[in-house]
């Protein structure tokens, strides 16, 4: 259930599009999520309270002042730039053992009653888990529920991007049934299966990896994103998408891998 910073009437999403990470191998979404953030700028206009995910409490994570550095954030946040027709939520923590179906069917819910155009997940999947086509082409796939395919698919392929391959369901045993297999995403299937039933416009965007640095997949994911909607643009040119190096690293990212050493040590 979505809740107002300020406490008043939400804010108004129609025809937005709302973009969020899956909490997926490498936390790969999260930290593009998190690219876009701070690099627009973005507003927090509320917060997503659930009991589907675990509690957490932190400082602010995009923090550009000592006086802002002491703000809170929590598990879900959501962010909005109404100039760009984008709203953001961030995911913080992972989801709780079986409550992966009852956050998706809220989330929808609270899609529809706000009337957002299109829904873009961010995810990852694990990389040794490929197939022979996807380990010899790029590593970044996209998927479209069928009620954005008319409107996005023509531009999909302009870009020359691969969609997500189905795999047989059963190996070995029986190769004509088809599905789509995403280890290491979290609820991505089921978020983008239930989209696809309830008829809302998603676009999945993915990227393979391992767990590690995942710094420069974050990176590559966000340019991505960014090749197709345009959602910031290269500061020299005023024209062209960014790239990495265009994007602003939010201040949290200098304790991605804690403190360091402590001088004591030496």
């Amino acid at each position: 259930m979505f809740i107002s910073c300020d406490g008043s009437a939400r804010p108004e999403f129609k025809g937005f599009t709302l973009l969020m990470p899956a909490v997926s191998v490498g936390n790969v979404g999260q930290l593009a999520v998190d690219l876009v953030i701070s690099t627009l700028g973005m507003t927090k206009v509320g917060y997503f309270y659930t009991d589907c995910l675990v509690p957490m409490v932190g400082n602010n994570p995009y923090a550009t002042t000592e006086e802002n550095a002491t703000e809170l954030c929590i598990n879900a946040e959501v962010y909005a730039m109404p100039s760009k027709e984008l709203v953001v939520l961030q995911i913080r923590s992972p989801f709780i053992k079986n409550k992966y179906r009852h956050f998706c069917n809220a989330l929808l819910s609270w899609v529809k009653s706000c009337s957002f155009a299109r829904v873009v997940l961010l995810s990852s999947s694990h990389a040794y888990q490929r197939n022979d086509r996807q380990l010899h082409t790029d590593s970044l796939r996209y998927l479209l529920s069928p009620a954005i395919q008319k409107t996005v698919r023509d531009l999909m392929q302009r870009l020359n991007w691969i969609e997500l391959e189905k795999v047989a369901a059963f190996p070995e045993v029986n190769d004509s049934e088809k599905v789509f297999h995403i280890p290491g995403g979290g609820i991505t299937k089921l978020l983008f299966t239930e989209s696809c039933s309830e008829g809302i416009q998603m676009v999945v965007l993915l990227k393979f990896c391992s767990e590690g640095d995942n710094i420069p997949d974050a990176l590559v994911l966000a340019d991505y994103l960014n090749e197709w909607l345009q959602v910031t643009t290269n500061q020299q040119s005023g024209s062209s998408p960014a790239k990495s190096s265009k994007w602003k690293t939010p201040s949290s990212w200098k304790l991605l891998f804690g403190s360091g050493l402590p001088p004591a040590l030496f």
